[in-house]
């Protein structure tokens, strides 16, 4: 869904695009800590296979150059850098300082060094030269970019000609009973886990609010292929409930 230079969506409270971040920065301060067990059980674990297609459709090599956009607890981070060796590099950011805290110390325990790097890095303006990576990766963290469309401009420019990029993330599904049974899920089941486990359900409603508001399928490809992307094809995974969207820079 489109937002307008005045205002911008914040779940569904419509915002001041300048506030936005800081808006979303207190939701992820928040569940920083509980963020990867929060994952196993609002998904009951499924967003691992998800994450595990995304990979598998990067087509990652050895050598290769790698931005992984909100990055989180690294869990796409961590397996590109087994792929890309030890004469690769994988650039592991977020915008989000608590988050990259907890992955950082997460890559460490897994015993990550090396070809992994870390920066606090906001998507819309990409802090590198054009034509640098490889492969851009965001996992479940457009939706929460201010300027979607800015994100994969900045995204375009830095990748190399022959690169490409994925964007995972939650999206619409593909018929109504899904979607009626998703609804009820996000909206009543998942505040109560963000309750009980983060003591948070103000943020996991957010969460909720925002997947609604991220463009769907083909509204998002279609927003790759302004940016510049060509060859955009997209992958639905459970029903739509997720969707990799996928284009190249040539």
């Amino acid at each position: 869904m489109a937002d307008n230079k005045d205002s911008t969506h914040f779940g569904y409270r419509s915002v001041d695009p300048r506030d936005k971040a800081g808006l979303v920065r207190g939701v992820f301060d928040s569940v920083a800590g509980k963020y990867d067990v929060m994952n196993d059980l609002m998904s009951m674990g499924v967003h691992r296979l998800w994450k595990r297609y995304a990979v598998e459709l990067a087509g990652v090599r050895r050598g290769q150059t790698i931005l992984d956009l909100a990055s989180g607890t690294g869990d796409l981070a961590d397996r590109f850098a087994d792929l890309v060796g030890p004469d690769g590099l994988v650039l592991m950011t977020d915008i989000n300082a608590a988050m990259l805290s907890v992955g950082r110390d997460r890559m460490v325990d897994r015993g990550h060094a090396g070809n992994l790097a870390y920066a606090q890095v906001n998507a819309e303006e990409l802090p590198f030269p054009d034509d640098t990576f490889d492969l851009i990766t965001i996992a479940f963290g457009l939706r929460n970019v201010t300027d979607k469309q800015k994100a994969l401009e900045s995204m375009y420019r830095a990748l190399k000609p022959g690169g490409r990029a994925l964007v995972l993330e939650f999206s619409k599904p593909l018929n109504k009973p899904l979607e009626k049974l998703y609804d009820l899920y996000s909206f009543q089941v998942l505040p109560r886990i963000g309750d009980l486990v983060a003591k948070d359900a103000d943020s996991y409603r957010y969460l909720a609010e925002s997947i609604r508001m991220h463009p769907d399928q083909e509204t998002l490809k279609g927003m790759m292929e302004q940016a510049g992307f060509e060859r955009c094809d997209v992958h639905n995974l459970t029903g739509g409930i997720v969707a990799v969207h996928r284009g190249f820079k040539f």
